[in-house]
Order: C-alpha cells, then structure tokens, then sequence
C-alpha cells in the first residue's frame, strides 16, 4: 500500500437546497399556478371580453410578479408580506407580550416558559449506565427530547490530521442518526457566556491543603480570585428529538421512551465522544432547568452557579416573568436579545475551521448561541429527493437556449450529490441559528454589528429573524424546538411556490 501525502488542507462544501421543476423559476406549484391562470385568462377573454380578461391576467402578472421578487435571502415578496402581516395581528391582539407569576395570566401563577415552549413537559429517567437524564415532550410535534452535555477541547495545538478525523467521524455520526429508529433532528448548541469564576472558587476550596506551603496558598489564592476576571465560558450541548410514535404505529408514553432512550443513549454518548465533543453526558432534569432559567433571566446566573448545589428548581417555575418581542428584538427579565436565521450556507468549499469567528466569544456580544439543526433523511426518501433534485437542475438547464454558468455548476453539484449518496452517504437538511443577548437595549446596535461581522468571517448569510424573535429565542435553546416541525405545511408550499 503506497502512501498519498495530501498537497494542501481538506476542504469541505457542496451543500444544495433541493428545488422543484418549474419554468420561470418557479417550482412546481407556481408553474401550476401560472398554467391554469393563463387558461382562465383565455376562458374570460371568450366569453367575458378583452377587457375582464386584461384584469384577471394582470392580477395573474401581479401575483408571479411578487413571487419571483426576491431579496438578498432568497425570500419572495409574498412571503414578506405574509411575516408583516402576521406579526401586526400578533401585535394586535397583544400576544407579543407575556406576563407570568402571581400577577400574570399564568395556570396556579406559575412562570411558565413562554410561546412555543410553553406545553413542554419534563420527566425524569435513568439510563443504561445509571446516570439521570431529562426528558422533552412536545405535544404540537408528538415529539421526545433528551439533551446531552459535551466537553470539547477545541482545535487549538491539534493536529490538522486529528482534525480531519474528528470531522470524518462527526460526519459518520449524523449520517448514522438516518438508520437511528424514530429521530427527527439533532440540534447542536455552543453558548459563550461571561465566567462568573464560581466553578473554579469550588474548586480550588475543594482540593487545597490545608497543609501545603504558605507560598502555595498564596498563589491558588490569587488565580482564584482574579483568574476569572474578564475570561468567558463555553458550553456545548447536543439535543436528540425522537417522534413519539412507536412501531406499531401508536403514541409513546413518556415512560416508554424513557425506557427506550436508556438503553439507546450509552452508545449515542460513546459515538458523539469520538468526533472531538470530549466527555458527553445526559443532562438531568434540574441542569436543563438551570439553563433554561439562566438563558431568560441572566441576571440569577451568578446565583445559581454560586448555590449549583442546593438549587431547587421546577420545570414550572424556569419561564420569565415578564417578556416582549418586538419585530427584531426580544425584552425577557434582565436582558435583550436579537436572533438571526441562516439563509444561505457558505458558497464554495470551505475548511473545518470555517465558523471559528462566529463560535468565538465577543467583547460586544455578553451571550451567545450559535445552534446548528440537522434533520437526517432515511436511506430510501435520500435516494428521492436527490434524484427529483438531479432532474430539476437537468431541466433548468436544458430548457434555456442559453444557460447560466450558475445553472451549469447547479447540476454539476446535483450530480455529485446524488453519486455521493448512491454510495452510501448520508442526506441531511440543515440550518443555523444565532442568538445575541446583552444587559442594556442599548448595547443592541454593537451585538448586532459584531454578530454580522462574524458571520461574514465565517462566509455566512443571516437574516435577522423579523416578527418572531421570541420563537427563535426559544428554538436556539436546547430543547428540541425544531422550527420547521412547527410549520410543515407552509414550509412545504413555500419550497414549491
């Protein structure tokens, strides 16, 4: 076996969003539309006048018109007026705003977390290897979430070989969740939020000797009091959402999936450790109501984390007080967010370290959430969807005299797409969610301008998430909150239109 040495760095890319057929653009939905309106044009026009049909094909014009108007995020003019509109019946009827605890409209005074996380329920299981774990139901989803804690080290002094190796096996581990029984998406979560230096007094109170050498103490002493200043903290986590039906085809009790989950997870755990996440472990039940509580109100963060051990929090009592989403912010306790949605993934091939900036911790930025979503294909709607996909960049570039070099290197990756899956890679459909939080409403402009710059660095495209901040707060957390879950229908014609 004869060695080949690499001649530059592994380079990664390729991504695609599926599209319909279509002419003009359009997909298949459009293209049906845009057929039955011009024969219903030439039916007014027989039996109704030239004029009568003049009016009902400029509304056909009008409509297609705002259709095919796109912006720099691909989103047509019909969508947008969809979001404006609906988030002035939002504003209209006061549901941007949320008020819990004894003075809210809250069941028992509770505060329950709001919008879309607010009929999630919580247990409590044991797993294989007797470590506890809490488990998500989504009744809107019929949904089950389990959360994993991930301890990576990062890239820094690592091999570039060894990087490659954790990249490959991240790879294998998304592709190997399509033949995973009942998964629905995997959201991956990395936080950076300021060090309040309480893990490292505990731990140094901990472990110092009383004996050892006055010098000693002394020095443990000084790092322990000034090692924190200024420095962030980074937390990872991935969250599994399984469907709550079973094979035979009914619902799942929370106790089934529990059981279910416990043999699964140790070997869920034992893989994802492999792709460079370090030590991975289930989250309990009361750490996922600690990050819950600390990402709306981050004001009780320092307490929490001071009293870690004798915090007593229920999943009843996690939610804001008092919450308002504006149309590009959101106001939850002691702090303001603004979230971003990604709208085009980076063109071209890219390295692994191509979201570095954007996963770094900013000094304008106090907290943020950078979510990743994966929603795995099975094997068999894998081999669909590339096929529709290779014969709908084929038709859009035989069915023009004079092709694009766009529409060319469109079919080219279709190619490669589908030759890439028919030898056994896996499918998935993916997005990015960004969430910026700081202290003062103020300070918004700054996190906006230093979130926009790092995901230009990053080659990124993110539009802010206009009309439904408080949703895509809620979805960047991790919860197993997966948007288009919640939107299937209309994510589905928007695709076709």
């Amino acid at each position: 076996m004869a060695a080949v040495e690499t001649t530059g760095p592994r380079t990664y890319g390729n991504w695609r969003r599926p599209a319909s057929a279509g002419i003009m653009g359009l997909g298949w939905v459009g293209t049906l539309i845009l057929m039955t309106g011009l024969g219903l044009t030439i039916i007014v026009v027989m039996f109704g006048g030239v004029v009568r049909g003049l009016v009902v094909f400029a509304v056909l014009f009008g409509f297609l018109f705002a259709v095919l108007r796109r912006d720099r995020h691909g989103r047509s003019a019909v969508w947008r007026g969809l979001v404006r509109v609906t988030w002035w019946r939002a504003k209209a009827s006061g549901s941007n705003l949320y008020r819990s605890g004894p003075l809210g409209r809250t069941v028992w005074g509770t505060y329950q977390l709001p919008g879309l996380a607010a009929a999630l329920q919580l247990s409590e299981h044991t797993d294989g290897l007797g470590r506890r774990f809490g488990l998500l139901w989504c009744p809107a989803t019929a949904t089950y979430t389990t959360v994993i804690e991930c301890g990576p080290d990062g890239a820094s002094l690592v091999d570039e070989d060894q990087i490659d190796t954790w990249v490959a096996d991240w790879g294998q581990w998304l592709a190997r969740l399509g033949d995973e029984p009942n998964v629905e998406a995997a959201t991956v979560t990395l936080e950076t939020v300021p060090d309040t230096g309480w893990r490292l007094r505990r731990e140094i109170d901990e472990h110092v000797d009383p004996q050892a050498p006055e010098f000693s103490r002394a020095v443990l002493d000084e790092i322990r009091d000034s090692y924190p200043a200024g420095a962030s903290g980074i937390h990872a986590w991935a969250a599994l959402t399984f469907s709550a039906t079973s094979h035979g085809g009914g619902r799942r009790k929370a106790e089934q999936a529990g059981q279910d989950l416990a043999s699964r997870l140790p070997g869920l755990t034992r893989s994802l450790e492999s792709t460079g996440a370090g030590s991975a472990a289930p989250v309990s039940a009361q750490d996922l109501c600690e990050i819950v509580r600390e990402a709306y109100d981050p004001a009780v963060g320092p307490v929490i984390e001071a009293s870690s051990d004798d915090a007593d929090l229920d999943w009843a009592n996690v939610g804001p007080a008092a919450a308002e989403a504006t149309w590009d912010a959101y106001r939850h306790d002691s702090a303001w967010s603004a979230s971003w949605a990604m709208s085009t993934a980076p063109r071209g091939n890219v390295q692994s370290s191509v979201l570095y900036r954007l996963l770094s911790p900013h000094p304008d930025v106090a907290r943020k959430r950078v979510t990743l979503v994966y929603r795995p294909i099975d094997a068999a709607r894998a081999a669909e969807i590339v096929e529709s996909d290779l014969n709908a960049a084929r038709f859009r570039l035989t069915s023009s005299d004079r092709p694009t070099a766009r529409e060319a290197m469109s079919t080219r990756a279709a190619q490669a797409t589908a030759s890439e899956e028919a030898s056994g890679a896996g499918l998935e459909n993916f997005g990015l969610l960004v969430s910026a939080t700081v202290a003062d409403k103020d300070d918004l402009p700054a996190a906006r301008a230093a979130i926009e710059n790092m995901a230009g660095a990053s080659r990124l495209r993110l539009r802010p998430c206009y009309g439904s901040q408080d949703s895509a707060f809620a979805a960047s957390l991790p919860l197993g909150l997966v948007l288009p879950l919640h939107l299937r229908g209309v994510e589905t014609m928007k695709d076709e239109l």
